[in-house]
Formats: C-alpha cells, sequence, structure tokens
C-alpha cells in the first residue's frame, strides 16, 4: 500500500472488515492533553481506534493523559521532575525505586532530558512482564533504547517530526555561547532518538513534509516510513452561530518562549494592527512566561491589556474560545502538522498561518482556506490578519472552506483507520519473517 493510500484510509464502512480486533499497547512518554501535541494525539486515535472495536492500552508517564471512555490508561510514573510549582526538583531519599530512578535524577543535573530514554526503559520492563498481551506495540516518538529488540509484538512508532528541528530552531535563537551550552545538553536525546530511528521496521508520521525530514533528519530509510494524516474532532470543534464574535479578537496555541511557535512575531504583528485597529487583542492558549523574549515584546510595545494567556480549559472552553475569534492564526516557523490549524478550520474560524513545514499541507492553498505568509514575517503576519479582520465576507468564504478542508481530509476517525491497516502491514510481515526461519 502507498503512503498516499494510508493517508487517504479505508473507504467508510470497509475499516478491518473480517479482521479480528487487535489489542493495542500505545505508549506515550508525555501525556499532557494541554500542552503540545502528543497529548492531544494519544486521546483522539485511541478513542478512535477503540470505536474501530480494537482493545486499546495506553500506557504513559505524567502528566498522565485524559483518555476517552473504552480506553485503558496503565500508569507508568516516572520521578515527575518537571512538574509544577517545582520543577528541577530533586527528589527525596525515599523516591527512588531502582537505577532507572536514579538515572532520570543523573540526567537532569547534568542538564539533559532524560525522560524518554527512562520511559523506554521502564516500558521495556513492563512489556517484557506482560509477554503475549498485546498484538502490537505503537510507541509515540519515545524512540528510547529500551524500545529495541523483541518486545513480543511488532513494534509500530509515530514519529510527529524529528526533534532536531527544534533543537536547531533553539539554537539559532540562542543568545550566547552559555545559552547554546544549555540546549545542546537538554537535547541531548536526539542523539539517541536518531540512533533508534534508524533500526525501527516501521514508522508513522503525519505528513509528508514529516516524512521528507525524517528521511534526510534521522536517516531512516525512505520505504520504513508512511504517512497517515492526523486532524480535528469535527464533531466538538464546529461551527455555533450562537456563539458571539468578539470583534478583534484573535486567537492562537502557543508555548510562549518556545522559537519554534513564533509567538514573538505575532506579537509584534499585534503591535502593528493596533495603530490602525486599537481593539485587536490576542489571547493565547499556552502558558505565559513571565521572563523572556515574547514577555520583553509585550512590554516594549505595551500590549499588556492586549495578550491574554489562558491554560488547562476544558474542550468546550476551547472550542468556544476559537469561535469567539474573528481570526485564528498559527504564527509557527515550523510544524510538523499543526493540529490548531485543523481544529480551528473545522470550527470555521478564518485562519492566517505560514507556511512553514508542514502547515501549508494542513491549511491549504493561499486565498482559499486560509491566507498564507512566510513565517519569521511580522509584516506579512500584520498584514493579513488585518485584511481578515476588516472583510466579513472575506472571513466567512474562507472559514467555510476550511471547513470543508477538514471535513474531507484531516479527521481522527480517517486516522485511526490508516493506523490499523498500519497495524496489519508489521502484524502480516512478523508472521512472514517466523515463517521464513
Amino acid at each position: 500500500m502507498t503512503a498516499e493510500a494510508i493517508a487517504a484510509g479505508p473507504r467508510p464502512g470497509t475499516a478491518d472488515a473480517g479482521d479480528r480486533p487487535l489489542r493495542i499497547a500505545l505508549l506515550t512518554y508525555k501525556g499532557n492533553p494541554f500542552c503540545g501535541g502528543q497529548g492531544v494525539y494519544v486521546r483522539h486515535l485511541s478513542r478512535e481506534l477503540a470505536r474501530l472495536g480494537h482493545s486499546v492500552e495506553v500506557i504513559g508517564a505524567q502528566p498522565y493523559p485524559v483518555l476517552d471512555e473504552g480506553v485503558r490508561l496503565t500508569e507508568l510514573p516516572s520521578l515527575d521532575l518537571y512538574r509544577q510549582p517545582d520543577p528541577f526538583r530533586t527528589p527525596g531519599r525515599d523516591e527512588y525505586r531502582d537505577w532507572v530512578d536514579r538515572l532520570e535524577v543523573a540526567t537532569m543535573w547534568t542538564g539533559g532530558f532524560p525522560e524518554p530514554l527512562t520511559f523506554s526503559l521502564r516500558a521495556r520492563r513492563h512489556l517484557t512482564a506482560r509477554r503475549g498481551q498485546f498484538d502490537v506495540v505503537h510507541d509515540n516518538q519515545t524512540l528510547g533504547y529500551g524500545l529495541l529488540g523483541d518486545l513480543g509484538a511488532p513494534l509500530v512508532t509515530t514519529i510527529h517530526h524529528p526533534i532536531t528541528v527544534d533543537r536547531q530552531l533553539e539554537l539559532d535563537a540562542a543568545p550566547d555561547w552559555r545559552r547554546r551550552l544549555s540546549v545542546r545538553r537538554w537535547y541531548g536525546f536526539t542523539r539517541m532518538q536518531k540512533r533508534v530511528a534508524r533500526r525501527l521496521p516501521s514508522v508513522l508520521t503525519v505528513s509528508g513534509t514529516s516524512q521528507q525530514e525524517i528521511v534526510e533528519h534521522l536517516g531512516v530509510r525512505a520505504e520504513r516510513v508512511r504517512v497517515v494524516h492526523i486532524g480535528a474532532d469535527a464533531d466538538l470543534f464546529s461551527p455555533d452561530p450562537s456563539v458571539a464574535e468578539v470583534p478583534g479578537r484573535i486567537v492562537t496555541t502557543s508555548s510562549a518562549d518556545v522559537p519554534l511557535k513564533g509567538l514573538v512575531f505575532l506579537v509584534e504583528a499585534l503591535a502593528k494592527l493596533r495603530t490602525e485597529r486599537p481593539e485587536t487583542h490576542l489571547v493565547v492558549v499556552g502558558k505565559r512566561a513571565e521572563d523572556g523574549p515574547v514577555a520583553r515584546m509585550i512590554e516594549r510595545y505595551g500590549l499588556e491589556g492586549a495578550v491574554r494567556f489562558v491554560k488547562g480549559i476544558s474542550d468546550a472552553e476551547l472550542v468556544d474560545l476559537v469561535r469567539s475569534a474573528q481570526v485564528a492564526c498559527v504564527p509557527s516557523l515550523y510544524e510538523g502538522f499543526s493540529l490548531p490549524a485543523a481544529e480551528a478550520m473545522a470550527t470555521g474560524t478564518p485562519l492566517v498561518a505560514t507556511t512553514g513545514g508542514a502547515i501549508p499541507e494542513v491549511a491549504g492553498p493561499d486565498g482559499e482556506t486560509c491566507l498564507a505568509v512566510p513565517p519569521g514575517d511580522a509584516g506579512a503576519l500584520a498584514a493579513a490578519l488585518g485584511r481578515l479582520l476588516a472583510d466579513a465576507a472575506l472571513r466567512r468564504r474562507i472559514g467555510e472552506a476550511g471547513r470543508e478542508r477538514v471535513l474531507a481530509r484531516f479527521t481522527w476517525a480517517r486516522a485511526a483507520q490508516g493506523t490499523a491497516a498500519l497495524y496489519r502491514e508489521s502484524l502480516a510481515a512478523r508472521a512472514s519473517a517466523g515463517a521464513g526461519r
């Protein structure tokens, strides 16, 4: 089956016809549903796989994912070294359980990020003890050494995009050698992920752009990488005319000081917009950083009252927030897919998005399903946002076309069908290899 065929998924009503349900172990070393895409991916994919009739067990560490009815969660706790309100904490002596815990703390103390490695070691131990209980193991971008070798079932790994891209963007944004050294230490785990990725039998990714970059950045053979597009929960993220538009409201989803997300350019664009449209304001779904480039930009332009950060809101609150905006914006320098783009489009909210990474693959043609601008260009962002804010007819046309695009291409039901098809291929390949011995 070609990558394009898997991305499209089976025809509705034919998924898994005539095949027995699968027992799936879905691994996630980090499952926060309110920060980043991994928790969102695990929640929605597991739900739709369960709806297809499969038995899905999510095995995860803190922050634990929020899951829907029909999906089991098995907690595989770390030491939770980055929890709030005491990130980078030193655990008490009675918290240490084994050598993996000691490795986790030692890596943090030397400036590294230990969770992909230590979770993979705990996951291997757990899966070994439960050999024979799963038909397939699906790893959500842990890419740790512990997942190499025989796990008792075929391994399928999702790589949303190579984290080496994040590493390079942070190095490029570093102001001095001390920060560059810190970034290199933190991203030391990417060396492991690169080695592991090259040895994986089956890699799943979420866009054609990510597929190319996995081959180029990680050295994975092209024939091992398959595309299954993800998408929006189009029932939840849907238009609702009863939710009033708030004049001048722009909404975005972003971690405040992750350079990849490009929030600093959106804040600069907001400052430009407010010189002509003073009612324009920005709501950021994400954590506010008290210091850093974004905070300094807000202070520099006197935007304290025009930028609001919200986090930890419910699904319903998030949807209504997006519906209330006149424009949604994805200002990222790079994305491996962009769930916020798909979700905003699904609500019918018109989108301004950059052309970074796979965003055009999701957002579609400029002037048809979005307004597209180059990444890192605050002036272009301001012009596109101002154009939509000033033209209600254009907002309506772009918003309606955006939702149609999502419904046709990017839904979680289609993602689950395509993913299950890849599971079947992995099982068949394992059976064939066993028969040939």
